[in-house]
């Protein structure tokens, strides 16, 4: 049977298709302000110094925080499919505002709004990506999902260099929107709710008849366990999905993730903003510098398609923690001179690692929590991860401007990506885990 990012059944295919059309829709939006500040440099009616972009660039960010953080909590209220689908629906709606805002603060406030969609829209479709996919698959489909970022990102460097000359940077966010129009009505068809989600709300016939629809293979027991080792475990459990994470055994876990994904974001956007000058700074010409940031995005792309696989077989622990490893070691090794081609190949391999780690965390949280908290864990997860993402472009260019970029700059990028592996590794066995192990031992001792 034919399988998209490892996954199989028909309804699964449709999951992972439009929810990676929507993280593309997100890249595009993401990347598209940085496409299009040359433009809003040179729009005299506004008047925009750098700074003024920087800020309004800083606006977006906190939204999208504060999307990750609250979204994730809602879709465990009102469904994963829901959450996914008012994501889409915010953020295209205030792209589409962007091109019509009347000044920078109103750009700025539309730039904020639409980040609050951006923010919410990751943890949610990773959430119901992962329960289509099951728990062998499920990094090999979330992994999958986020190459759309990185192709979303590219569609925007592509459709800015014939575009903005001719139609102006207003277009752009409205080419950015358009596709919502589309894929909107595709999900509101198309994409299922989950079946455990409606089954731990008590709404078991519906999730019967999604099944019946769908060919999906219901996990009563599953769910049934999950709630009564959360019970078990989780003083006042039952009270929220939120209260969950910070007590009993998954609390732990929480606090090392939520620092494993401040480094990662950090690194993530840190590098993407500041990677072409630290290299010119290091002596390469500027046109070899910025092919350095095309290197690292390919790499990305090579490396989320080989992480999922890897996590599936080795566990997403070994897996998430290898890969900061391994983007500190490549992070380290850019600070050596080295032959042109083989700088080339180093800047690839930190691709393969930095954003990939990044992608592996999500999926290690996915299989972390229960299913009734997943959308929660997720949105917590990103939006923490989100205030390592308002810090790396912070972080580097203070190392930029104190002029300590080369090679400091690499040896503390090393670090951050270090102290993601140690967090990880840090993370203990979750407590549902552990209540399976226990409850199948005698079996297995018999």
């Amino acid at each position: 049977m034919s399988s998209v990012g490892g996954v199989a059944s028909g309804s699964a295919r449709w999951v992972v298709v439009l929810c990676w059309v929507a993280v593309a829709l997100d890249g595009f939006d993401l990347v598209v302000l940085g496409a299009v500040t040359p433009a809003l440099l040179d729009y005299e009616p506004w008047g925009l110094t750098a700074s003024g972009v920087g800020l309004i660039a800083s606006y977006g960010l906190v939204g999208m925080m504060i999307g990750a953080l609250t979204i994730g909590a809602v879709s465990d209220v009102i469904g994963r499919r829901k959450a996914v689908i008012l994501s889409v629906v915010s953020f295209s709606v205030f792209t589409a505002l962007l091109a019509a805002a009347p000044s920078p603060e109103v750009f700025g406030l539309f730039r904020f709004l639409a980040g609050l969609g951006l923010g919410g829209l990751i943890p949610t479709a990773a959430a119901l990506v992962s329960e289509y996919a099951g728990m062998r698959r499920g990094g090999s489909s979330i992994t999958f999902m986020m190459t759309g970022y990185h192709v979303g990102g590219v569609m925007t460097a592509l459709l800015a260099i014939p575009l903005l000359p001719s139609l102006g940077w207003r277009a752009m966010f409205i080419i950015g929107a358009l596709p919502a129009l589309v894929l909107v009505p595709l999900m509101l068809k198309n994409l299922p709710e989950s079946p455990s989600f409606l089954i731990a709300r008590g709404r078991r016939a519906e999730a019967e008849e999604l099944a019946a629809r769908h060919g999906i293979t219901l996990p009563p027991e599953e769910v049934r366990e999950e709630a009564e080792t959360v019970e078990r475990t989780t003083p006042g459990g039952r009270f929220g999905a939120v209260k969950t994470l910070f007590s009993g055994g998954f609390l732990i876990g929480t606090l090392a993730f939520s620092v494993a994904s401040f480094m990662g974001l950090l690194l993530v956007y840190g590098l993407n903003q500041w990677l072409p000058t630290i290299m010119r700074d290091a002596g390469y010409a500027m046109g070899t510098a910025l092919a350095f940031l095309l290197v690292l995005n390919v790499g990305a792309v090579i490396g989320l398609l080989v992480a999922g696989p890897v996590a599936d077989r080795y566990g997403s622990k070994v897996a998430c923690a290898g890969w900061f490893a391994l983007a500190a070691v490549f992070l380290f090794l850019l600070s050596v001179p080295m032959p042109l081609v083989l700088t080339y190949v180093a800047v690839g391999l930190t691709g393969v690692w930095v954003f990939s780690a990044q992608v592996l965390l999500y999926a290690y949280v996915s299989k972390h929590y229960p299913t009734t908290g997943r959308g929660t864990a997720l949105g917590w997860a990103a939006g923490i991860g989100r205030i390592g993402a308002i810090c790396g472009p912070l972080f580097g260019g203070l190392l930029v401007g104190a002029g300590l970029a080369v090679p400091w700059g690499f040896y503390a990028f090393a670090v951050v990506g270090l102290a993601g592996a140690v967090f990880i590794a840090a993370v203990p066995k979750s407590p549902l885990t552990a209540a399976r192990e226990e409850t199948s031992r005698p079996a297995t001792a018999n």
